[in-house]
């Protein structure tokens, strides 16, 4: 069994951004004996709020990537630290960093589907271009963040590349929330692999998120879903499920396209 917490965060508006880096550091050094920890989506600046993510990129040698490669070392954890808004010249990605224990970086994953069209993330992020796919304490692991979950050909092509496992980080709002949980199941159903969706909570920017991360096993239950508000959902898992399921139920032997 691989034990993965994830860490839904409040990421209300009263909270500076300095103040919930340390804090959720804090949290992330305070779990005891998880495998994998997961945080959500831009929890730094909340994912709705667009100015505050500009004016808080930095790049990827920044002090917030350098904070919590500190916090994986200290929970010698895996940390999926979610993402953050990456400055790269002139030009800004949302971008997943996954970080090993010994706080060395893994794999870094930037969102290819940018949410809110041309007033929304397009007009502050440029969308990445390539999948990732590499070996966790979950096996094969596929990357995606929030959006991407909407497109289910991304994660065709995670599989293709080997995936067991999708890893998702979120800022999932509440308006939608019935349509996470029902796409977190599809892309777990259709291909036959571990969901595991870490959103956020609270208020920020007018929009309220939903919470509600959730981990579903390739069978397309939900073994695990946290509520609305700040929590932090600890699941063991067992990847060899889903490769069990696979050879009991081979679909993905079936795909003509």
């Amino acid at each position: 069994m691989t034990k993965v917490a994830l860490v839904q965060l409040d990421v209300s508006d009263a909270e500076s951004v300095t103040d919930r880096i340390a804090r959720t550091a804090g949290m992330v050094e305070s779990i005891v004996d998880a495998d994998l920890i997961v945080l959500p989506e831009l929890w730094h600046v909340g994912a709705f709020d667009l100015k505050n993510a500009k004016a808080h990129a930095e790049p990827f040698d920044g002090p917030l990537v350098a904070r919590m490669r500190e916090a994986a070392i200290k929970a010698n954890t895996t940390l999926h630290m979610g993402s953050f808004a990456e400055l790269v010249g002139d030009k800004r990605h949302n971008t997943a960093v996954l970080i090993d224990p010994a706080g060395d970086i893994l794999a870094t994953y930037r969102k290819i589907h940018l949410f809110g069209w041309e007033d929304g993330e397009p007009s502050v992020m440029t969308a990445g271009e390539s999948c990732v796919v590499l070996p966790t304490p979950l096996g094969a692991t596929g990357l995606a963040t929030c959006y991407d979950l909407r497109f289910p050909e991304m994660f065709r092509r995670l599989v293709d590349s080997g995936a067991e496992t999708f890893l998702l980080d979120s800022g999932w709002p509440s308006p939608r929330i019935n349509h996470w949980t029902v796409l977190a199941q599809a892309r777990a159903i259709e291909n036959q692999a571990w969901m595991i969706a870490c959103n956020s909570a609270g208020t920020h920017a007018g929009v309220e998120m939903g919470g509600s991360s959730v981990v579903v096993d390739p069978r397309g239950n939900v073994v695990a879903q946290a509520g609305v508000s700040e929590e932090i959902l600890i699941v063991d898992i067992d990847v060899d499920v889903a490769r069990t399921w696979r050879r009991q139920f081979p679909v993905l032997a079936d795909r003509v396209l």
